[in-house]
């Protein structure tokens, strides 16, 4: 191939490794991104009939039972963002700017409460706020009226406090590297520490904040789990969409498509919004001068510390619960006074194969993204052009997907000839991978960003081919770093149900999906069982990517 005039779209001057590699991952985009979303879109302007009409549509704007869908979930979503920030923007500043006591222990909590599934935290609430729950009766008891965590407040008070850690890990990082020029200046005019912090620490740190907000929104917006779980009669968005893709009356796939046309405008508008506000302002500063960790009073310190440890407690309550609670003796949806093992040994009885599921497909996706990161993260960092540009726009697609809406779309586009998917456990690997990978790109592309370019030019100046130096040099010294980010990867790829309860079929079930359907019979001590798997391996994955990281780092 001759080289391309300049200003052309391929930038390639001959076909070598990397330019094969850009075309199959073009080629993997296209056929599980663009061609699914394509032909939702396609179907949703379609009737029964098959029929070429904006009816779906015009239902929506119509009937309230749809729109109202809509405004549920930016209600929940909204609220969950609100109090979100409420909890943790005061939470990173104290952990932050003061000398607390047990600032690992905490901030290993907070990490735990995020990484566990929604889900399984509307499922421990259910045991312990739900009609029956062991807290509900007390509160009665004591003579305290307490209805359940059923409902849309139920649902925000779960995200809260399962995504306000976005919030926290965001913003205390924010607060640990800002230039505090700024605030000495505002508080040498004789402001007050809190007109200080609303007036400049917070403007300061807003594009990061705004961003932490964005994962609450777009995670809150995009959860199928929860509001299934809590709603009773309350329809999100996502549940809507799931509902009349499945159901019991045959399905109306053509608006199931229009709803996840909807819920990925919406996703997409609140990135743009939050990109907008962001852009309006200049916010650099010279980050000379990071912030010192003041000295409190004795007391201060004290109460400072108690208030921190309780919010990080409270968050790890539901996987606390859901592990107590699968030693429990139950006889259904009952439980019994002693301890016992026969919740497990249910498990691997009944669902062995939900277990070995899990494990396997989350492997196999996380290999692929393990690979497919590192080499697609090395074509964006040391290959750029506007094709690899747009290749890193195609890549973030994903992100403003719900699970729920990338589940249909597959299987809108792989339930015919030619390519036949759905069914299989191909389809779920594949999901996962769409899902997850901008995670692990992401990870690798900042790994990369920090090694010299004068190692490979080293290895190559020696006579070492490029690809053989990418395998031999590059990728090993990327290898700590990536590993640690392909293990966050790991870690919501096992707990994943918004998309697997959707593409599943019978002897493709997961955990998760296990744990949904165990709730919904009723068989709490099982599904107590099953989460607590997933929090011990949680747990341990945390564990391994944080030697991991700490190794990369040496590196």
């Amino acid at each position: 191939m001759q080289p391309t005039k300049k200003g052309r779209l391929f930038s390639f001057k001959k076909w070598d490794f990397w330019s094969w590699v850009t075309l199959i991952v073009y080629v993997f985009l296209f056929a599980f991104i663009v061609y699914p979303l394509f032909t939702l879109l396609f179907n949703s302007f379609y009737n029964d009939e098959g029929s070429l009409t904006l009816d779906n549509y015009a239902n929506f704007v119509k009937l309230k039972y749809f729109y109202g869908a809509l405004w549920n979930s930016l209600k929940v979503s909204a609220f969950a963002t609100l109090f979100s920030i409420l909890l943790g923007v005061p939470l990173a500043y104290v952990t932050a700017r003061y000398n607390v006591k047990c600032k690992g222990l905490i901030q290993i909590l907070v990490i735990m409460s995020l990484l566990s599934p929604p889900f399984i935290g509307a499922y421990s609430w259910i045991l312990m706020l739900g009609n029956n729950g062991f807290l509900t009766r007390f509160l009665h008891d004591l003579g305290i009226p307490f209805s359940s965590v059923y409902g849309w407040k139920g649902i925000v008070f779960v995200f809260t406090l399962q995504f306000y850690p976005h919030i926290y890990l965001y913003v205390s990082g924010a607060l640990k590297t800002i230039d505090t020029s700024l605030e000495e200046a505002a508080e040498s005019l004789g402001r007050s520490s809190f007109h200080r912090l609303r007036t400049v620490t917070l403007p300061l740190i807003f594009p990061t904040l705004s961003a932490g907000a964005l994962m609450v929104f777009m995670a809150s917006f995009a959860d199928f789990g929860t509001p299934m779980l809590l709603g009773q009669g309350f329809k999100v968005l996502p549940i809507l969409a799931y509902e009349q893709f499945i159901s019991e009356m045959g399905g109306n796939p053509a608006m199931a498509s229009t709803l996840s046309v909807i819920l990925i405008i919406c996703s997409t508008s609140i990135l743009f919004l939050q990109r907008f506000f962001v852009a309006r302002k200049n916010y650099t500063m010279t980050g000379m001068r990071t912030p010192k960790i003041q000295t409190l009073r004795p007391l201060a310190k004290w109460l400072l510390t108690a208030g921190a440890l309780l919010v990080a407690c409270v968050s790890i309550i539901p996987q606390a619960t859901v592990i107590v609670t699968s030693f429990i003796k139950t006889k259904g949806p009952v439980f019994h006074p002693g301890f016992s093992l026969n919740s497990y040994k249910e498990i691997l009885f009944r669902v062995p194969k939900a277990i070995l599921n899990t494990y396997s497909f989350s492997l196999i996706s996380i290999v692929i993204m393990v690979v497919m990161g590192m080499l697609i993260a090395y074509v964006l960092v040391r290959r750029k052009s506007k094709l690899t540009a747009m290749l890193d726009g195609l890549i973030m697609i994903p992100y403003v997907m719900p699970g729920t809406v990338l589940g249909i779309s597959m299987i809108i586009a792989f339930n015919k000839p030619p390519v036949v998917l759905t069914g299989t456990w191909v389809i779920l690997v594949i999901a996962y991978v769409v899902r997850k990978l901008p995670y692990t790109i992401r990870s690798s592309t900042a790994i990369l960003y920090q090694l010299d370019r004068s190692v490979e030019e080293a290895s190559i100046s020696l006579g070492v081919p490029p690809m053989k130096t990418f395998f031999k040099t590059t990728g090993r010294l990327m290898g700590p770093g990536v590993l640690s980010g392909a293990i966050l990867s790991w870690i919501t790829t096992i707990n994943e149900l918004s998309s697997t309860i959707v593409l599943y079929y019978g002897s493709t079930a997961t955990i998760s999906v296990t744990i949904y359907s165990e709730v919904f019979t009723a068989n709490y001590g099982t599904g107590a069982a099953l989460a607590s798997i997933l929090s011990i391996t949680t747990l341990i994955s945390l564990i391994v990517a944080n030697k991991l990281s700490k190794k990369g780092l040496q590196l």
